[in-house]
């Protein structure tokens, strides 16, 4: 998983609130375990028309906002259904941070465990948030994890919280497996034990 530590760019405005995941990535996109390749198919409902072809007034669709890193939405996003390929289509399209009030909480624990920061912030806040980010490129946002503040273009700077395992886990791109092998040399020291003590498990 890639450390997160500071990102700077590009917002995107979403001033909608419950998003649920399958508007994030459409349920007939579930099919694939592979975590590559479902960027192009986030907001598939709302970016593209029935044949294929781009919604122009969709923000993701908008020049401006192609490469986007950051994303700004309202209350309660990544509710509805539990699917893990919802941050999956947003880390492939590009996405490392989402800001919104509040979020489900399912979603809000994959996120984390894949690389994505979503950031808890007062409606008001995500507000200016929002009227920053829909000045483009001339406005952007800086997320300082280490820090744990998101700067406004202006300089204003935004204290969040976060948990500190969860934020340790980001900022040295740990996910669940990068965990469990920081204790490889016990594993190890373990396993060779077990191995002499009762070679029958290893036949």
């Amino acid at each position: 998983m890639t450390p997160f530590t500071t990102l700077t760019g590009v917002a995107a405005p979403l001033p909608a609130a419950n998003i649920d995941t399958d508007k994030i990535i459409p349920a007939r996109f579930l099919k694939t375990i592979q975590r590559t390749g479902l960027g192009k198919h986030l907001f598939a409902n709302m970016r593209y028309e029935e044949d294929g072809s781009e919604k122009p007034d969709f923000v993701l669709n908008q020049p401006k906002y192609r490469k986007s890193e950051i994303l700004i939405a309202f209350e309660n996003f990544g509710c509805g259904s539990s699917r893990e390929h919802a941050p999956w289509a947003l880390l492939d399209f590009g996405i490392r941070c989402i800001i919104a009030p509040d979020f489900a909480d399912i979603f809000y624990n994959n996120s984390f465990k894949n690389g994505v920061l979503p950031i808890k912030l007062p409606r008001e806040i995500c507000e200016k948030l929002m009227d920053d980010a829909r000045m483009g490129e001339n406005a952007r946002i800086t997320v300082d994890l280490e820090r744990s503040v998101v700067v406004r273009p202006n300089g204003e700077e935004i204290s969040f919280e976060i948990d500190p395992f969860r934020r340790h886990c980001l900022l040295n791109g740990l996910d669940d497996i990068g965990q469990t092998l920081q204790h490889k040399p016990a594993i190890d020291s373990f396993e060779a034990r077990q191995r002499a003590a009762q070679p029958w498990l290893y036949a």
